[in-house]
């Protein structure tokens, strides 16, 4: 009968152990590898995402160059590539060209104008006529890129639609996917080019920007020169990324096809490799913008050692069970021998001991695999924290690289202006009142353009103190929660009636904290501009509600609700992360709402929570103590 119960007992011991094993793989499954997953797709979203900002950046410093002088000439423009040794420190680019826009009366004078350049064989391609021609005029570096000199772009409808775009918006435009002339291989590729007006001309319209253009800079990429130089090559044997072109933003996306395929990781595979299995259920897919286009960047894991799942735990789990399992089983067929024999009790009793030793020991065998569980959870969570650092590190330098580096370009130029007024004085002659004049002009902007980006870069450093929230700072006192409502709504009067804004306050009286109001005020005057700058972007009125009510003795509930544009589910995952932002390139830091959380959570000691739809308007709650306890008081709790 006891052996009986000692088989049992093993056979109950060894199905718990089989069920503790699945429990330990389906957890590693769903935790370690997704966290993995999602950290490669988010790093290479963001690697992709810099390093096109980077390239916007070079964009708009030649943009920059012909603000203050639309007189460049070949000369000065491949010396200004020649000084960006694109090579080494963009490599991507395929080359840099100015796109002259040439009317047709004045088309044969500009070919011979070329021609006396050093061209003499140099001709408009294809040949055609229409009223105005975007001809390719400077095109550096000239090597393998000698068959887009000279190319008519207003006979290429793909080119036609993105020139006449970035023309009307006076924004940085991409092209959808094209094949580049100069390049025989016939890789997808692309173009972001930027509209030059002339110096001195209203741009405020369209008809006034049409009538101002003077010509486009540009840089040409091919995406897989690009793509490898942003993805570790190491990854893509674990990682299929595919990227699509999803059509202008404000248009209607292309169905996908071999004509929207920007990049695909397997199409540079060998066919000599195999190829991974895909990990089922592990997808993800992103959407970038570019150049007023939508990149839709799709992820699919492969199998391997970077998404399988470690059999060490699994392994010392099973060791363990089957041992407890033998030891009880032991133990109850032992109990047999003690009632069978009185006179084998004392080597009954050493034999138990024995057996306790074992028991202890695997106890300890157990206690070891949860610490090597635990040692492992850290080792996840401490990757989590350092994969942050390292996005907060690259956000510091990428925003203050863009005015830095405008400014630097700004200064070389106004350099260069000067060292050409000091020559034409030194050569005698006099200089004509008109030359000073447009000289004086010219360094007006140059100085106005280096003062605007050093103060631009005054301000994302003052904003990056900010993220870390002092504690200790501020003045605490006793006020009313709809005195500082008002009183920051008062602020923004002018801004609200620009936008049209409907405000509606349901604030009681009553709510009386001993706080911080200033810190309260700030939180309030981040969720109003964001709400003017995101909530109501587009739209020509919106409504805005701000209220407040108990939640409980010491707890209260402030929630501020517009009727906005809304907010996506990725945007609403990243809300909180510095430096993102929808209104990158146009002003945004993306510190705000990252602020605002350290506010909150820190200062305050409160909770904050977003809940957003698209198209149906965001709502932020705010749950505040209304006498949050200090610092010294929460040691001694």
């Amino acid at each position: 009968m006891m052996r009986a119960r000692g088989y049992l007992a093993f056979f109950i011991g060894i199905c718990l152990t089989a069920w503790t094993c699945y429990f330990v793989m389906e957890e590693q499954q769903k935790q370690q590898v997704r966290a993995g997953f999602q950290r490669d797709t988010e790093q290479v979203a963001r690697d992709t995402q810099t390093r096109l900002q980077i390239y916007a950046d070079s964009l708009q410093g030649m943009k920059g160059m012909y603000a203050i002088n639309d007189r460049i000439d070949r000369r000065q423009f491949r010396r200004f590539v020649s000084e960006l040794q694109i090579a080494k420190r963009y490599p991507g680019y395929q080359s840099l060209q100015f796109v002259r826009v040439v009317p047709e009366a004045e088309l044969a004078a500009f070919v011979e104008g070329v021609k006396r350049d050093g061209y003499p064989d140099f001709h408009v391609h294809p040949a055609s006529r229409r009223p105005l021609h975007y001809i390719i005029d400077y095109n550096e570096p000239m090597k393998d890129n000698e068959n887009a000199f000279g190319l008519d772009l207003s006979a290429l409808p793909r080119h036609l639609k993105a020139l006449e775009l970035g023309r009307d918006t006076g924004e940085i435009v991409a092209t959808e996917r094209i094949t580049l002339v100069q390049d025989a291989t016939g890789e997808p590729g692309f173009v972001a080019r930027a509209p030059v007006y002339r110096g001195g001309m209203p741009v405020a319209t369209t008809a006034q920007r049409r009538e101002a253009l003077f010509g486009f800079v540009a840089i040409v990429f091919r995406v897989n020169v690009l793509m490898r130089e942003v993805i570790d090559p190491a990854l893509l044997e674990h990682l299929h990324v595919r990227i699509e072109d999803g059509g202008f933003q404000n248009g209607k996306a292309p169905p996908p096809g071999a004509d929207t395929l920007l990049f695909d990781s397997d199409g540079k595979v060998e066919t000599h490799q195999e190829r991974a299995d895909a990990v089922p259920g592990l997808t993800a897919q992103t959407v970038l913008p570019v150049g007023q286009r939508n990149w839709i960047i799709k992820f699919e894991g492969r199998s391997g050692v970077r998404y399988g799942r470690s059999q060490l735990p699994v392994l010392l789990i099973g060791i363990a069970g089957v041992i407890i399992s033998a030891l009880i089983a032991a133990l109850l067929v032992t109990n047999r021998r003690e009632t069978d024999a009185r006179a084998g009790l004392e080597g009954s009793l050493k034999e138990l001991e024995s057996q306790k030793h074992q028991a202890e020991q695997a106890r300890n065998d157990l206690s070891r695999v949860v610490a090597t569980l635990k040692q492992a959870q850290t080792n996840l969570q401490t990757s989590e924290k350092m994969a942050s650092l390292g996005a907060l590190v690259a956000g510091v330098a990428h925003e203050l690289n863009t005015p830095i580096g405008n400014s630097l370009l700004t200064a070389t130029s106004l350099s260069d202006m000067v060292r050409d007024f000091e020559r034409r004085l030194q050569d005698g002659g006099g200089v004509k009142r008109s030359a000073l004049e447009a000289h004086l002009s010219d360094a007006r902007k140059a100085c106005d353009i280096m003062a605007s980006s050093l103060t631009r870069a005054a301000d994302l450093i003052t904003s990056f103190k900010q993220v870390a929230v002092d504690q200790a700072s501020g003045q605490r006192r006793r006020f009313r929660l709809d005195d500082v409502v008002h009183d920051t709504l008062a602020t923004y009067a002018a801004q609200l009636r620009r936008a049209s804004c409907t405000v509606t306050v349901d604030v009681p009286a009553d709510l009386v904290f001993d706080s911080y109001p200033g810190s309260l005020s700030q939180v309030l005057s981040n969720l109003i501009g964001n709400t003017l700058l995101h909530g109501f972007d587009g739209r020509e009125s919106g409504a805005l509600t701000v209220g407040a009510r108990r939640e409980g003795k010491d707890l209260v509930l402030l929630q501020m609700k517009d009727n906005g544009v809304g907010m996506s589910d990725v945007v609403l995952h990243k809300i909180f992360d510095p430096f993102f932002t929808t209104k990158m390139g146009q002003g945004g830091s993306g510190l705000g709402m990252n602020i605002v959380y350290n506010i909150v959570t820190s200062v305050l000691k409160g909770t904050i929570r977003v809940e957003s739809v698209p198209a149906a308007g965001t709502s932020v709650l705010l749950v505040l103590p209304l006498s949050p306890a200090c610092e010294e008081e929460a040691l001694q709790a």
